[in-house]
């Protein structure tokens, strides 16, 4: 995780389709309440992205097809099933994006390159009509997937300075123990 990063270009290797369900697998285990999981995926490669691009230039009021899906070889639609009413539909959209987001570290462990793509038109009609949503079931982005690019220079990613995003309880101990700060 530490060394995970967006790729925004990627090359034109795309896991097949076993390796992806392998890698959907994994990253399922993410929290479900109550084996509930409120989220599909949908598989977009070759042809069928034209069928995206087609949808995100109407979403847009434009004709033709947009440039954009053409940029991965696979596309993953991250769609949210909101139906429960016993859970919260914030938290079915939270562990639907926590399936996209640890789909995206088990991608990035073999060798793919990812990057997540959203926009203002996400949740439009016409996009959920491409997808062949069902009342419910929400779209919350794309994963655009390929290989990774040789890098022509270093990377400088920063880390997270950890203690800037970590807070006390208002009126609680503003410090730790020793006890808890032990790793």
């Amino acid at each position: 995780m530490r060394d995970r990063r967006s790729w925004s270009k990627v090359t034109d290797l795309a896991p097949t389709g076993p390796e992806l369900e392998a890698f959907v697998a994994a990253a399922g285990r993410v929290a479900d309440h109550k084996s509930l999981k409120p989220w599909r995926l949908i598989e977009i490669r070759g042809a069928d992205r034209d069928i995206l691009a087609r949808a995100l230039n109407k979403a847009d009021g434009k004709k033709g097809m947009s440039s954009k899906p053409r940029r991965a070889p696979l596309i993953i639609a991250v769609v949210a099933n909101l139906r429960s009413k016993k859970i919260p539909a914030w938290e079915q959209e939270a562990v639907a994006s926590g399936v996209a987001h640890m789909l995206s570290l088990v991608l990035d462990e073999a060798g793919f390159g990812v990057f997540w793509r959203t926009d203002d038109r996400t949740r439009s009609k016409v996009l959920a009509k491409a997808h062949g949503l069902d009342k419910g079931e929400v779209l919350l982005g794309w994963l655009y997937i390929g290989g990774k690019p040789p890098r022509t220079r270093a990377t400088r990613r920063k880390t997270v300075d950890a203690a800037k995003h970590i807070s006390r309880m208002p009126g609680g101990k503003k410090k730790r123990s020793v006890d808890e700060t032990r790793l």
